[in-house]
C-alpha cells in the first residue's frame, strides 16, 4: 500500500507540474497583453515600459519561466496585476467559496444519483424506469450554464424565492443567508451531475443482480428490499465511487460556469476574470489549485474503492 501511495502521490506531483507548465505558456501566448488597456484609457509608451520592466514580462519566456518556478518551490504565487495583492491571498478568499459549492453539489449529486439509480433498478423496465431514464438522459445533455439561467428566470424573477446571484446579501450575512444564496448555484451543479450518478448507477445495480449470490439471497426468503440493501447496492457501489473521481473535476470546470453565472465570489470566477485581463499570476495559481484538487479527488476515488472493494485492497497491497 506504502509503494503504491508512493507512486500516485509521485504522479500526481508529474500532473500538476505539467498542468501548471502548460498554463504559464499558453496564456502568454494567447491574444492580448496584461498592459494594453481599453481603446477610450490610452497609455503612453513609457508607462508601459515601466509595467512591463516592474512586472518582468520584457523579459524572455525562458527567465520569466525560471523566476516563476522558483518563486513556486519557496511557496509564491506572485502578486495579481489587478488587483494589486498577493495572488495568495485572493485564493484564500475564493477558495472557501468554490469548496463549499462544489461540495454542496457533489452531495447531491450522489445522494439524488444514488437514489434514482436504485429506485430505477429495483423497478427495471417499468414506465417509471423509462421515464426517469429519459429525464436523466435529457439532463446530462443540459449544458449547466443554461440550466442556470432557467433556475434563475423561474426561481428569482418569476418566484422570487431565491436571489439571483452573490453569496450573501450585503446588508446582513448569516447562516441562513448563505444557504439561501446557495441553492440555486448547488442544484445546478447537483442535479446535472445526479442525471450522470443514476445511469451508472442503475446500470451497476442491474449488473450486481444477475449474480448468484442475489439468488441465493432470495431463495433464502429474503425480502426484495434486503436484497437490494444488503447484497446489491454494496457490490453495485464501487462503479459509482470510482465515478468521484470522475464527479471532482466536472465539478470544478462547472462550477467555473455557474459562479460567472450566479456572480459567485469562487476561484473559476476569479480564474475566468483573470483570463480576460490576462493577470498572469492569478491564471496560474488558479490552475495550481484546481490541478490539485483534481488529483486528491482522483486519489480519494481510488482509496474510496478499496474501502468498498477487498479486491482492490488486495491488488494495490500486492
Amino acid at each position: 500500500m506504502t509503494r503504491w501511495l508512493a507512486r500516485r502521490f509521485a504522479a500526481s506531483v508529474a500532473i500538476v507540474f505539467a498542468v501548471v507548465t502548460l498554463t504559464f505558456f499558453v496564456i502568454r501566448f494567447a491574444p492580448g497583453d496584461p498592459f494594453i488597456p481599453p481603446a477610450d484609457r490610452g497609455i503612453s509608451p513609457e508607462r508601459r515600459q515601466i509595467l512591463e520592466e516592474h512586472w518582468g514580462t520584457n523579459k524572455p519566456l525562458v527567465v520569466q519561466y525560471g523566476r516563476f518556478l522558483s518563486a513556486l518551490l519557496h511557496a509564491d504565487l506572485g502578486e495579481s496585476f489587478r488587483y494589486l495583492r498577493p495572488v495568495s491571498e485572493l485564493l484564500g478568499a475564493a477558495i472557501p467559496n468554490t469548496l463549499l459549492l462544489a461540495g454542496a453539489g457533489l452531495l447531491l449529486d450522489f445522494l439524488l444519483g444514488i437514489a434514482i439509480g436504485v429506485y430505477q433498478a429495483m423497478r427495471a423496465r417499468s414506465s417509471t424506469d423509462v421515464a426517469l431514464g429519459a429525464g436523466t438522459l435529457f439532463l446530462a445533455s443540459v449544458p449547466t450554464f443554461w440550466l442556470g439561467m432557467v433556475l434563475i428566470v423561474v426561481f428569482s424573477q418569476w418566484l422570487h424565492w431565491f436571489p439571483a446571484g452573490g453569496s450573501r446579501s450585503p446588508i446582513q450575512s448569516s447562516l441562513l443567508d448563505r444557504a439561501w444564496h446557495l441553492v440555486l448555484p448547488a442544484l445546478t451543479l447537483g442535479v446535472v451531475g445526479a442525471s450522470t450518478t443514476a445511469r451508472y448507477q442503475r446500470a451497476a445495480a442491474l449488473d450486481a443482480k444477475a449474480h448468484d449470490y442475489v439468488r441465493t439471497a432470495r431463495a433464502k426468503g429474503l425480502a426484495d428490499r434486503d436484497v437490494m440493501t444488503h447484497h446489491v447496492l454494496r457490490n453495485a457501489l464501487l462503479p459509482t465511487v470510482t465515478l468521484f473521481g470522475m464527479a471532482f473535476p466536472f465539478l470544478l470546470t462547472g462550477a467555473v460556469f455557474i459562479e460567472v453565472v450566479f456572480a459567485w465570489p469562487g476561484m473559476g470566477r476569479l480564474a475566468a476574470d483573470a483570463i480576460l485581463q490576462r493577470d498572469y499570476p492569478v491564471v496560474s495559481g488558479t490552475m495550481l489549485v484546481a490541478s490539485i484538487m483534481v488529483v486528491v479527488g482522483s486519489l480519494l476515488a481510488d482509496l474510496l474503492a478499496a474501502v468498498v472493494d477487498p479486491r482492490v485492497r488486495a491488488w494495490e497491497t500486492a
